[in-house]
């Protein structure tokens, strides 16, 4: 199948980006401006995610193939080992990388996201539900969003929250949320060895403190940060605060110091 990701910069050292389930690549524009000019910056496009063509086999949208996506865009840019930087979903797919292809992957940076959803299959059976009980994905990412955004988010958080998720196909869309909130990969965490930043946005009631707290504390040596004023995509609420976090960390791995 197709793949597709926006990709800027020409430096050696590649940060390839992930979004959330309810989220495209665009949502990592505020890091593309910030950090390209000092990094190569891909970020991938998952599978039904309304940019590249749908599967022609819908159960092709999980876990390991969005991680498969990310391999193909990486293998697409010549790139053997690459810094993973997900949100939500996108933290989950990096998890999925270090069990499917763990020397392609330099560090991990994992934003707002989880090891093992609390009750996720009755989560994602309700989300589901939602999402095709609303009359559009419109509807239904109007009302989302009040989830995930910070109090006194801006309104072009709104707005662009709204659009991306209203893209999607909503067949995919439901796939993506059952691949988001079913995964386990706790047991897996005490094995990851490459270096590992957790960011959690202050105000993110969608992952609770207590799941980042849990991934900084299973991954040997990983760093944990709380993104002050941020919602549950804390990389579009507080990009300064998370540009500067990323750039920090990616430059202590490449200078051994991390």
């Amino acid at each position: 199948m197709r793949c597709a990701a926006q990709v800027t910069g020409t430096a050696a050292t590649t940060l390839l980006f992930v979004h959330g389930a309810g989220s495209t690549a665009a949502i990592w524009d505020p890091q593309f401006g910030a950090l390209g000019g000092r990094f190569r910056c891909a970020a991938v496009e998952l599978r039904g995610n309304g940019v590249a063509p749908l599967p022609i086999k819908l159960s092709s949208i999980s876990r390991e193939g969005f991680a498969r996506d990310c391999l193909a865009v990486a293998d697409a840019l010549s790139v053997e080992r690459f810094h993973l930087v997900g949100c939500s979903l996108g933290g989950v797919v990096g998890l999925e990388l270090w069990r499917m292809a763990p020397r392609r992957l330099a560090s991990l940076t994992l934003l707002d996201s989880f090891a093992c959803y609390p009750d996720g299959e009755a989560v994602a059976e309700r989300i589901v539900g939602a999402v095709l009980e609303a009359p559009s994905l419109i509807a239904f990412a109007e009302e989302r969003s009040s989830y995930l955004l910070p109090p006194g988010a801006r309104s072009h958080r709104r707005t662009e929250t709204v659009q991306q998720m209203a893209r999607k196909d909503r067949r995919a869309y439901a796939r993506s949320i059952v691949a988001a909130w079913t995964g386990d990969y706790r047991a897996m965490l005490p094995e990851i060895v490459v270096p590992a930043l957790v960011l959690w946005g202050q105000h993110d009631i969608v992952t609770p403190w207590p799941l980042s707290q849990e991934l900084a504390a299973a991954i040997p040596g990983a760093h944990l940060l709380e993104v002050p004023d941020a919602g549950h995509v804390s990389n579009a609420d507080a990009p300064e605060f998370v540009n500067a976090a990323l750039e920090a960390f990616v430059a202590a791995v490449a200078n051994g110091a991390r």
